[in-house]
């Protein structure tokens, strides 16, 4: 399977995508301001506790109030209060929990009004960002990720991952994590590691100790709210998270970020840093791979498939519900087997919609309806080889009675929506537009005051792609005639998100010539 990355990186945001065989199976967005992702680590302090819900509500800078409930706070809080009570006054003087007294369990069914004070400082972490009205969830169960392994403070559990199915290897894991894992720290091994040498793990292991220590270092007088620790940016952290020797290709637009990704590379995975290329090339690079017209095709209330077939995704308060639909295409020879073909042509496409629209929560899919149970069984197999790519924790339940599939998928951020329905930015919806044959005449009258007013200015065109062909066609074509009068020769560049009347000029330095 070929896997390909493709950043494309812009002064507000940092979007990234995953292909897999071309097709585009997830879709990630990171604004340069955001401040609350999964995975940072804050100091926070108690607002209130709501015995009702037993939970807690946490201030950590954001405008909501973060919630922290009763099951997240992790057996092992007295521990973490203990020690962050003790960093912050000076009476824990090293951030090794080598000699550090672990305290009891907090009990399971235990009240939160139990265990938490208000306005008493506390350890956390995110949990999932914050969604719709909500603000971030917390867990106190912290967890410092690298490559190959994470490391959980206050505990002394090692697990290896279940994607690692050779016995053998997870053994070895076992072994060779408990003998080098610092006391008081319990690793949970990656599938990444499958494979890896001692030297690889203990580097590791050096490495997220020193993110400990500087937790550690800043909690000395600290005052919350405060960030402790961020999470990698999103372009490193998926690349920690899924980067794998099938990885092909990785593509980034900004020249900042390609050296920044080769030098993550370098640090995690030298072997692959000549994978890594720099988009130059003027044409979007979300373009010239296919991935725009993918991302309008994908989203939007209706997904067809390349049988005919369609989806109707449905999002309630509640739910997702998923109605699979044969089309006018189905072939009727054998009804049975066309029903189980469009079936399953459907599960790969709902496992990958659920990847790349990121839903969580409850999902109801409505299958056409099958009477053999061998082929609701095979569907059924099916949907979970599928959803085996899948990295968010999910259940996939058998068919019920009604023919309902129900999948549960973890919810760690929003989902990702883009609305592929578009009021008509030249009419606004009224129907009525300037005529759109002039806009030639218009492109060059004001190319003629450019070449007065800027004799010596490179030039660059922008205009919708159907444009660069009628202006680029023939012998001698537009572009031509304009040299021969102007003598100045007009690069014309095609942009997908302009409607068919509009166009910009630029200069030498990609700034806009402005006309009025």
């Amino acid at each position: 399977m070929e896997k390909e990355l493709i950043i494309n990186s812009t002064p507000t945001e940092v979007e990234i995508a995953l292909l897999e065989n071309s097709k585009l199976v997830e879709l990630h967005y990171q604004k340069t301001n955001d401040n609350f992702t999964v995975g940072d680590i804050f100091l926070g302090r108690i607002k209130r506790l709501m015995p009702g819900l037993n939970a807690a509500f946490v201030d950590i800078g954001h405008p909501k109030d973060a919630f922290l409930h009763y099951t997240d706070l992790g057996p092992k809080l007295k521990s973490l209060l203990k020690y962050t009570n003790g960093a912050m006054s000076g009476g824990i003087n090293t951030h090794t929990l080598d000699n550090f007294k672990m305290e009891p369990d907090i009990i399971k069914t235990g009240k939160v009004d139990q265990v938490l004070n208000k306005k008493q400082p506390i350890l956390v972490q995110v949990l999932k960002e914050p969604i719709s009205t909500k603000g971030p969830r917390l867990s106190c169960e912290l967890t410092l990720p690298g490559r190959y392994i994470v490391l959980t403070p206050f505990s002394n559990v090692v697990a290896v991952s279940k994607k690692i199915s050779n016995a053998e290897e997870r053994k070895r894991l076992h072994l060779l994590v408990e003998s080098i894992r610092p006391k008081n720290f319990g690793v949970i091994v990656r599938t990444a590691a499958e494979g890896k040498k001692v030297a690889d793990l203990h580097e590791e292991i050096i490495t997220i100790m020193q993110n400990w220590e500087d937790i550690f270092n800043q909690l000395h007088k600290a005052k919350p709210p405060l960030k402790l620790l961020s999470e990698l940016d999103k372009t490193s952290s998926i690349l920690r998270d899924i980067l794998t020797d099938s990885f092909n290709r990785i593509v980034v637009n900004d020249k900042q970020l390609y050296q920044s990704v080769k030098s993550y590379l370098e640090s995690i995975s030298p072997e692959q840093v000549k994978i890594v290329n720099h988009h130059r090339s003027n044409r979007p690079v979300f373009d010239a791979f296919g991935v725009t017209k993918q991302i309008k095709a994908s989203f939007g209330k209706t997904a067809t498939m390349p049988s005919g077939a369609y989806l109707v995704i449905e999002h309630t308060e509640a739910m997702h519900v998923i109605d699979v639909n044969s089309g006018h295409k189905m072939a009727s020879n054998n009804q049975e087997e066309a029903v189980m073909r469009v079936n399953l042509e459907a599960a790969e496409e709902i496992a990958r919609q659920l990847r790349l629209r990121d839903i969580g929560g409850i999902i109801i899919i409505d299958f056409i309806d099958m009477r053999k149970s061998e082929q609701r069984k095979q569907l059924i197999k099916a949907m979970r080889n599928f959803m085996k790519k899948d990295r968010a924790q999910h259940t996939i339940l058998p068919l019920s009675k009604f023919g309902l599939m129900q999948i549960t998928r973890q919810r760690v951020r929003p989902e990702v929506s883009i609305n592929t329905a578009e009021t008509c930015p030249t009419c606004n919806g009224t129907g009525k537009i300037n005529a759109s044959i002039l806009v030639v005449d218009e492109i060059e009258r004001d190319l003629n005051f450019i070449a007065q007013s800027r004799p010596k200015s490179k030039v660059k065109l922008h205009v919708h792609p159907f444009i660069e062909a009628y202006l680029k066609k023939g012998w001698p074509n537009m572009q031509m005639k304009w040299y021969l009068k102007y003598y100045k020769w007009v690069r014309i560049q095609p942009n997908n998100d302009f409607h068919l009347t509009r166009y910009k000029f630029y200069d030498e330095n990609d700034d806009e010539i402005r006309l009025n």
